[in-house]
């Protein structure tokens, strides 16, 4: 078996690929239809049915593979049927008309996903009213009075008791907390709470009112004034808690029976659990003073849907009426501000009440600047400007409350009544801020109008053009009046001296810009922006909101020969000085540029920015890079090349059609050369060797072929480095596949790649497999074994006269050698040694009893010698039979592919030229693991 005569089989490719093609049928389009169903008619009458059946059809019709799409929808087309479904809707019978108004009011008094939640808002009031001065608590101290009552206890005795409980509470059963720091209030909140859960819990219902009060009376006291709207964030949390509470607990004593359902009437509401939200209400009643007799009510304000149908409207009504009772405005204002959200929660449909809790803030904001809050704001050093901020929060909620779904009118009414009271500016600026943006964008230039007449001394001007550039960005003004907004507003905008304040409201104003103007505008306040921005390195300070800007041109200016025109542009550019920053500005620009840019450009000064852009991404790289962001700037990079290479490309094209050859074969050898110093940057060994040898198969095309002779030499060196493992997703796995298939992929490149006159006949080849027999394989592998296979075939290629495939004006071994008998020779002795190696490796393998991979490569080298080899060699078809036997004898070879390999051969045979295969079909046996 070892003694071998390699023949290659002379092949016509022309011939062979005619015999390969498919026949062609005619095909009735009447009849037939890739999607329709094949079904198969049964005339037999069915046998062995089941006793008792009582079908008697004698013929069926069942489906062969049947469409899963058809099933589904009976065989009718998807989109006919839904179209169908879209022109007939129906309604279920079971509903009346009377129940669809019902459904359809419900619907329309639910507050739905566009009206922004108290949650949202919740954790910025807490970050942004903070302080550093020193808070107090009163802390209840418990009562022996609050035990529950035994159960011979009187009805009468056990509201004796519990009235005096209450009394206990106000008569100072509590202990005052000084000097608590801000974090220390916020915990000790914290803890009553949870008190409060705890008490309730444990059935101490009295003790958890006690703790309800207590916490209210907090919301009585602005000694510490800057902290007075985070403090009504966290006392309201414990109301709401009670609220819920309280509310669940009525619930509960009416699922009795049954439970109630969600659209209950207080007919549906029993006897019991009436009596007991009622001595709720009543326990609430008895508490003297007004700021928390008025809260714990507004905290169980649902609760009045268990009493009577009007409850609710009416309690709203008048608690809106007691807080006209609180003296000091802004206790009096966040008052009105949480009996509008439990309203909105309870009842959104009563706007009437909301309406009415602002019409009464307007009519008492005179007393912002009464002699009473002065007296206070000089005692705790608060400036007008700071303690004006303080009422922001709860009268932006009453207007959310107020404009939500409203009718524009309401607006104009809104406007008025500002006008009436002076156009105070903090009233003006939350009415821009809660109606929606288009109304108000309509209404642009009255608005400015009413700001040039606000008093500036309590409330910026500059912040009122912020609020309205806000409804600006989103929604449009009348085109006539868009440039006189524009300049009014930048009237104001420039004259701001704190860089802090000039950026934020700029911001807001350069997206109106970008939408309705040109650039000569956007790089008009650009260079304002840079004026104001960049003494003192204020820009330093200023990163969020001058990404900001740059986001928003980018947004809207796609053309980047008009965005680079922008004379102040790249100067705006300068001032992101900060390594991280630059790098995300940079990303901003160039996912822009892949995604929008349609057009190759030629324009240097744009591909010189972008070139710099990706400059600086590459740069920012370092050990600490993370992986994701080392992709993420690669592929961004990687766009630019790509929209840079087919720029290229088309200039090339456009040489080759003027015949400029000698600038074209300059060209690709300039490209040649920067890809062979560039590749070894790159840590990936295969992304090295992939790139090698497609950048050879590309000088090769173009004729370059001491370029591609660099490339394959190189690539062929490199292989020895290709490494056991590689980390794969973060995984180490073998190398082995991936570099099987560069060799696969590199071996067909081979046969277009003509000999070096210098380097001998085959050197490449030679290499390549020099290489493979020196690499450290792994344990037990058959790697290099089947490249020596995969090597045959390629060989046998080259023997040819003429070869599968060429490059056009490139000459390969075909022309040089012209068939001649040396180098013909020297294929077939290469082949030879190849074989013995491959038949060395079969006999090592049955005395290692690896009789599984033995199998499988002889049958690979089976196949190879049956399409390349020269079987009419008596020594190659018996080793052809042999190899056969050898993959039969175990029983581990495929017995379909085998019987389909003798079927091809038999095919073959009956040619004029094949005949001796006859013969070799003969001695081929069939053999199965005993």
């Amino acid at each position: 078996m070892a003694s071998v005569q390699w023949h290659s089989r002379a092949r016509k490719y022309e011939s062979e690929l005619h015999m390969c093609r498919l026949e062609v049928l005619a095909v009735e389009l009447s009849d037939y239809h890739p999607l329709k169903a094949i079904t198969v008619t049964d005339s037999k009458s069915r046998r062995g049915g089941r006793k008792g059946s009582t079908s008697s059809s004698s013929s069926s019709c069942s489906s062969v593979a049947p469409d899963p799409l058809s099933l589904t929808l009976d065989g009718t087309d998807p989109l006919s049927l839904f179209a169908a479904a879209s022109e007939t809707p129906t309604l279920p019978h079971s509903i009346s008309a009377g129940e669809l108004g019902r459904k359809r009011k419900e619907k329309e008094e639910e507050v739905g996903s566009d009206f922004e939640p108290w949650s949202s808002k919740r954790g910025e009031i807490l970050s942004r009213f903070t302080t550093t001065e020193k808070l107090s608590i009163n802390l209840f101290m418990g009562s022996d009075k609050s035990k529950a009552s035994s159960p011979s206890s009187a009805v009468s005795e056990k509201v004796r008791t519990r009235l005096e409980e209450l009394d206990d509470l106000e008569e100072g059963s509590q202990r005052e907390l000084l000097n608590l720091s801000q974090q220390d209030y916020v915990n000790r909140i914290e803890e009553l709470n949870q008190s409060l859960k705890e008490a309730w819990g444990s059935d101490q219902k009295v003790k958890a009112l006690k703790i309800v009060i207590q916490c209210s009376k907090l919301l009585s006291d602005t000694s510490v004034i800057q902290f007075y709207p985070s403090k009504f964030v966290l006392i309201t949390d414990i109301l709401d808690t009670f609220g819920g509470l309280v509310y669940d607990r009525i619930w509960s004593m009416c699922a009795d029976p049954h439970p109630l359902p969600e659209s209950f009437s207080a007919d549906d509401v029993n006897d019991t659990a009436k009596e007991t939200c009622l001595n709720w209400f009543f326990k609430i009643a008895s508490i003297r003073e007004l700021v928390p007799r008025l809260y714990v009510e507004a905290a169980i304000l649902k609760c009045n849907r268990f009493l009577t149908k009007s409850g609710i409207q009416e309690t709203l009504q008048r608690l809106t009426a007691m807080i006209r009772g609180i003296g000091d405005p802004l206790v009096a204002v966040y008052a009105r501000a949480y009996l509008c959200r439990v309203g909105m929660e309870v009842a959104p449909h009563l706007k009437d009440s909301l309406n009415k809790n602002f019409f009464d803030l307007l009519a008492s904001f005179r007393q912002v600047h009464g002699e009473s809050v002065q007296n206070q704001l000089v005692l705790q050093r608060v400036e007008i400007p700071i303690y004006l901020t303080l009422y922001s929060p709860a009268i932006h909620w009453i207007l959310q409350c107020v404009a939500y779904r409203a009718p524009e009118v309401l607006l104009t009414e809104m406007m008025d009544r500002c006008k009436k009271l002076g156009n105070n500016a903090l009233l003006l600026n939350s009415v821009m801020w809660a109606f929606r943006a288009e109304f108000v964008a309509m209404r642009a230039t009255d608005f400015i109008g009413m700001i040039k007449d606000c008093d500036e001394a309590g409330f910026p001007k500059h912040l009122l053009f912020a609020s309205l550039g806000r409804s600006l960005s989103v929604a449009d003004p009348p085109e006539s009046e868009r440039l006189s907004i524009l300049n009014e507003a930048w009237k104001v905008i420039t004259k701001v001296r704190s860089p802090r304040d000039y950026i934020n409201c700029a911001e807001i104003w350069v997206e109106f810009t970008c939408r309705h103007f040109t650039k000569r505008e956007v790089n008009t306040v650009l260079a304002d922006i840079i004026k104001h921005i960049t003494p003192d390195r204020a820009f330093e300070d200023a990163y969020p909101q001058l990404q900001s800007v740059i986001k928003k041109i980018l947004t809207y200016f796609h053309d980047f020969s008009v965005l680079f025109s922008m004379e102040k542009f790249l100067p705006f550019l300068d001032m992101f000085q900060k390594d991280s920053v630059r790098v995300e500005v940079c990303k901003s620009i160039m996912e822009v540029f892949i995604k929008h840019q349609q057009e190759p450009t030629r324009d240097p000064v744009i591909l010189n920015a972008l070139l710099h852009i990706c400059k600086t991404m590459h740069d920012s790289v370092n050990a600490l890079t993370l992986d994701d962001e080392k992709r993420a700037l690669s592929l961004l990079i990687n766009g630019f090349i790509r929209m840079t290479v087919n720029q290229l490309a088309m200039e090339t094209r456009r040489v080759m059609k003027g015949n400029h050859s000698r600038k074209t074969a300059a060209f690709v050898r300039a490209c040649a050369a920067y890809s062979f110093i560039t590749i070894p940057s790159l840590t990936s060994i295969f992304s090295r060797l992939n790139l090698y040898l497609l950048s050879g198969q590309v000088a090769l095309a173009n004729q370059c072929l001491s370029q591609a002779d660099a490339f394959l030499k190189t690539a062929v060196s490199l292989l020895p480095e290709v490494p056991r493992t590689i980390s794969i997703e973060g995984k180490q796995r073998s190398s082995e596949s991936f570099l099987l298939d560069f060799i696969n992929n590199f071996l067909s490149t081979l046969l277009v790649v003509p000999d070096h006159p210098e380097q001998g006949v085959l050197y490449l080849v030679r290499g390549l497999l020099n290489m493979v027999q020196d690499y450290t394989w792994e344990d037990n592998s058959d790697a290099k074994i089947r490249v020596y296979i995969s090597a045959l075939p390629l060989l046998a290629a080259m023997s040819q006269e003429s070869y599968l495939y060429t490059i056009p004006k490139v000459d390969s071994n075909e022309t040089l050698y012209g068939g001649d008998p040396k180098f013909i020779a020297e294929i077939n002795k290469l082949c030879e040694t190849l074989i013995s190696q491959v038949l060395d490796h079969l006999k090592g393998l049955g005395r290692d009893e690896g009789v599984r991979r033995q199998g499988s490569l002889a049958f690979s080298l089976f196949g190879c010698l049956l399409a390349h080899g020269d079987l009419r060699n008596n020594k190659l078809n018996q080793l052809a039979v042999n190899l056969w036997n050898l993959s039969h004898k175990h029983g581990f070879c495929d017995t379909r592919t085998s019987v389909r390999t003798l079927e091809c051969i038999k095919h073959q045979a009956q040619q004029a030229d094949m005949s001796h295969l006859s013969d070799m079909t003969a001695r081929l046996s069939l053999q199965s693991r005993a």
